[in-house]
């Protein structure tokens, strides 16, 4: 008897060692099913891990109105963050984050890989093809000269004697010094920011600044406090194409992007995002007209 109950018992706890052990296996594979499910097999590499990953860390300077951190709540925002956040929700990539870097380093940061793109108003030039990937058109725009509001400067033939600033890496920056190698304007004072180089007109640092026409209607607007104007009449000679970059090895997901931001154009939700701003049509880009064509 006591035998027999043994032999019971034993066959029990070996059925029950046995039926684990496939419930666990089951589980396990199980778990490897969800994990390969969560993988879009149509989607890019990139954008698999992306949204795995749930963010896609952009490079930004910081300057508004394009793509900063606001500091009332802390959220990011301006033109090219809007832009941005739409496209990575039809993504499926839940959040986007701004890591704030110097415009001249964002490409260097960009293909070392401590952000995924970048959305700083870029203009799409020669240049920069050879460093980056860049999309297709988000919207285009121009430079402005800005003044003290009493200064003598009325057109641009009165900047030839003239002191301008410009802002480190920026397109703009080579409009002014383009007009000093031309005999148009005098010197060209190099400044970090944006808030800088408004605050050298503004303190007689220089006699005018080539800045962002964008950036500083936006930032007059803000700022009450800054005694300048845009010089008017003007008409803006380095009128650019903004785009967003992405390292070369990301070709599959800049497709992916420039799908979303397409879509964007033809849907109105891009034309929305710059009316928000007091951009009008002429900023915007059609689908065809935008087409960016990458060198690498």
């Amino acid at each position: 008897m006591m035998r027999n109950l043994f032999k019971r018992l034993t066959f029990v706890a070996l059925l029950m060692f046995v039926v684990s052990m496939v419930l666990t296996g089951c589980g396990s594979s199980t778990s490897t099913e969800k994990a390969v499910a969560k993988k879009d097999p149509s989607a890019s590499a990139k954008l698999n891990a992306l949204r795995e990953k749930g963010v896609l860390v952009v490079g930004s300077s910081n300057d508004a109105p394009f793509a900063y951190i606001d500091a009332s709540n802390g959220q990011f925002s301006g033109v090219d963050a809007l832009i941005i956040k739409e496209v990575a929700k039809r993504l499926g990539i839940n959040k986007v984050e701004m890591k704030q870097i110097p415009f001249e380093n964002l490409l260097i940061e960009l293909n070392k890989g401590s952000i995924d793109m970048v959305t700083d108003a870029m203009y799409i030039k020669q240049e920069r093809l050879e460093k980056a990937l860049f999309t297709d058109v988000w919207y285009k725009e121009g430079e402005a000269v800005v003044i003290k509001k009493d200064s003598s400067i009325k057109s641009k033939e009165d900047l030839k004697d003239k002191v301008l600033g410009g802002q480190k890496g920026t397109a703009f920056l080579e409009v002014a010094q383009k007009w000093v190698t031309e005999g148009k304007a005098k010197e060209v004072k190099i400044f970090g920011s944006q808030a800088e180089l408004m605050m050298a007109v503004n303190t007689g640092k220089v006699d005018a600044c080539v800045t962002d026409g964008i950036v500083a209607g936006y930032t007059l607007k803000q700022d009450s406090s800054l005694n300048l104007q845009i010089l008017s009449p003007y008409e803006a000679e380095a009128a650019g194409r903004i785009g967003a970059a992405l390292r070369f090895e990301d070709k599959e997901f800049l497709a992916e992007v420039n799908k979303a931001l397409n879509d964007m154009k033809k849907d109105g939700t891009l034309m929305n995002i710059l009316q928000q701003f007091g951009l009008n049509q002429d900023y915007f880009v059609s689908v065809e007209d935008g087409i960016t064509k990458n060198t690498k």
